[in-house]
């Protein structure tokens, strides 16, 4: 058994968790961060010295590769450089991450790949309707969360675990997933994480013309900031905030029609994803907006009546691990845990 340290470093933050060879397990948070490198020397005190035996790195995009994890070499670093363009908000604090931990630790770096657990999607998943020789297709992303979710279903819920079950990963990034045995099938993001459902500064999903308008009136530097920082949540509520707590405490006009229009898309996706796999056996909520949100939920649910999804009040008001009403279909509530899963990845087969 190893000591193995997981990071999960993003633009403003890093989670990072401590599994010592023990089977204990230490977690560390520094949130709002303008400086990484402070953070990094905080952890390095908090760690007293002792080097891990590996470090994992969380990185929500893989490119075209199936694997789940990957040793960092020079020539797999210089790959992932590359791969910038494709999650431009993401990559360069995961790559902070690898590159200040690489400085500190004389140990391997694994990175581990959001998008690996997606490549089970089948063709008609994973093609875009665009010419193939463009060589562009959909990805997806959340992956570490929707493996740790496939996971412990079965703990759960025993063979249902293994039928149709939509998962809505909904935090700052939101996007779901359908699985089936436990493999993803389809999932809402696609090319790249700005995909999908409408999230914190992310439109999701535009008409092409929309984006052909934006094009002819900013140049390609201010319309990729305006696609990643300044749509979604923050657009809808007319600047207020991209934060679903701020929106859901303020009396506006504008914060109301943000959070509904985000519960309208997610109720819609997980519609079509019931429509794409024939029916609907589970719902699960993760992330920070579908673990803690209990009016999100309602709100998403409440449509969704009719295909048998109803919440028992009471349990989806105290986050209870399920929230399903008698008679209705399982809902289920599974904290978001990429760190334990990125642990596993480095385990020995």
């Amino acid at each position: 058994m190893k000591t193995i340290l997981t990071i999960n470093s993003g633009s403003s933050s890093i989670k990072a968790s401590l599994f010592e060879a023990n089977g204990t397990r230490r977690d560390f948070r520094y949130g709002h961060l303008r400086d990484h490198a402070t953070a990094y020397d905080e952890l390095m005190r908090k760690l007293g010295g002792h080097a891990p035996d590996l470090v994992a790195h969380r990185f929500v995009h893989g490119g075209d590769i199936t694997d789940a994890a990957r040793v960092v070499d020079d020539a797999e670093l210089a790959r992932l450089h590359r791969l910038i363009p494709l999650a431009p908000l993401h990559l360069p604090g995961n790559l902070m991450g690898l590159e200040l931990c690489r400085e500190r630790f004389g140990v391997p770096q694994i990175a581990c790949f959001d998008t690996a657990f997606h490549s089970t999607m089948p063709e008609l998943a994973q093609r875009l309707p665009i010419p193939s020789s463009y060589g562009l297709r959909r990805y997806g992303f959340h992956g570490l969360n929707y493996a740790h979710v496939a996971s412990v279903l079965p703990d759960l819920l025993g063979a249902t675990a293994n039928g149709n079950v939509v998962v809505a990963h909904l935090g700052s990034g939101a996007s779901l997933c359908l699985m089936r045995e436990l493999k993803s099938h389809d999932t809402t993001m696609g090319y790249t994480p700005a995909g999908g459902i409408v999230m914190g500064t992310r439109s999701g999903d535009l008409d092409p013309g929309v984006m052909l308008e934006l094009a002819q009136r900013h140049d390609s530097d201010t319309l990729r900031d305006i696609v990643f920082h300044q749509m979604g949540l923050l657009a809808l509520s007319e600047g207020e905030s991209s934060e679903m707590e701020d929106l859901l405490a303020s009396p506006s006009a504008a914060a109301k029609l943000a959070v509904d229009y985000f519960c309208r898309q997610v109720s819609g996706a997980i519609g079509s994803l019931a429509a794409k796999a024939g029916g609907l056996d589970t719902l699960v909520f993760t992330g920070g907006i579908g673990e803690h949100s209990a009016l999100i939920r309602d709100k998403i649910c409440s449509p969704l009546a009719f295909m048998g999804i109803k919440l028992d009040a009471a349990a989806n008001a105290t986050h209870a691990t399920r929230i399903e009403s008698s008679n209705a279909k399982p809902i289920c509530i599974i904290p978001a845990d990429e760190e334990r899963m990125m642990q596993r990845l480095c385990l020995p087969q």
